[in-house]
């Protein structure tokens, strides 16, 4: 009897996951070297519009860090980070908001535009959907127009999705209309909290989670959010607000937070449909 060709076996493998997901919401955190490099850009689109294909309901949320930076430095604005979080200014938000909402939105829009599904930007002031308040870094330290989100409109998020993907930059305002910069691994777990979603994302740019950060066999596969949690304490850099996400989306009802390598072309997809699967899974306690 010949044997089944890897393609069909890829297929076969896929299956039961699609299975399992159709219908479901997945929020997935786009950045680093997936945002940048040109064709793990084009890659994560096609990703993207496969997932809405074969029946999920994708929602990608997003930042630009890389971006601020730049459009930041030709200004001549101070760079700034306490905690992985911007340090913000007024003039800040203001460059932020341009960068995210004007560019790097729309060419993530015009990408999946392109690979075949209707894709809608969307920023935190559109149709009200982030509230947001004023934050402090871990350590209390004062860092400016940051926003945490303290709510999430999912009416206007389930309007669009029905027939669209939602692309949304990471910015918001408060009660009294200030804008503020907001973390997008933050917007991401609050976005999926709200909405209940079954999955959440996060593309990144290591491996997942390593409990030592400079080691990198003490990556971690599995942990509960109890786990998760009690390993924030006295923990810095751009791992915090990506696992403290995870936490947050976790204790909000999501079934699995997973933290992946977006410089593994097709990452998404191997997360997602493959028995492997790759990076750190944050599951309930």
């Amino acid at each position: 009897m010949p044997s089944t060709p890897p393609d069909v076996r890829t297929l076969l493998e896929a299956l039961p996951y699609i299975r399992e997901f159709h219908g479901k919401t997945v929020v997935i955190k786009y950045g680093g070297a997936a945002m940048s490099d040109p064709a793990l850009r084009e890659e994560f689109a096609r990703d993207v519009v496969l997932l809405k294909y074969v029946g999920l309901d994708p929602i990608v949320v997003h930042g630009g860090g890389p971006d601020i930076t730049a459009y930041m430095e030709r200004l001549d604005l101070p760079v700034e980070f306490v905690g992985g979080l911007r340090v913000s200014s007024e003039d800040t938000v203001e460059v932020a908001k341009m960068v995210l909402v004007g560019k790097v939105n729309k060419d993530i829009v015009l990408r999946i535009n392109r690979h075949g599904q209707p894709a809608v930007g969307l920023c935190g002031d559109d149709g009200l959907l982030f509230r947001v308040a004023r934050q402090t870094a871990p350590g209390g330290e004062d860092i400016g127009f940051v926003g945490r989100i303290e709510r999430v409109d999912v009416n206007v998020l389930l309007h669009v999705a029905r027939d669209y993907i939602p692309v949304i930059a990471s910015v918001g305002a408060d009660r009294e209309g200030r804008s503020y910069n907001v973390n997008a691994d933050e917007a991401a777990g609050a976005v999926a909290a709200a909405l209940g979603a079954y999955k959440i994302m996060f593309l990144t740019d290591v491996e997942g989670w390593r409990r030592d950060a400079d080691d990198p066999s003490s990556l971690v596969s599995e942990a509960s959010s109890a786990e998760v949690r009690s390993a924030l304490d006295g923990m810095t850099g751009g791992m915090r607000p990506k696992l403290e996400a995870c936490v947050r989306a976790i204790e909000g009802g999501v079934t699995n937070a997973h933290i992946v390598d977006g410089r593994v072309p097709h990452s998404l997809l191997i997360e997602l449909f493959t028995d492997a699967g790759i990076g750190t899974k944050v599951r309930a306690a």
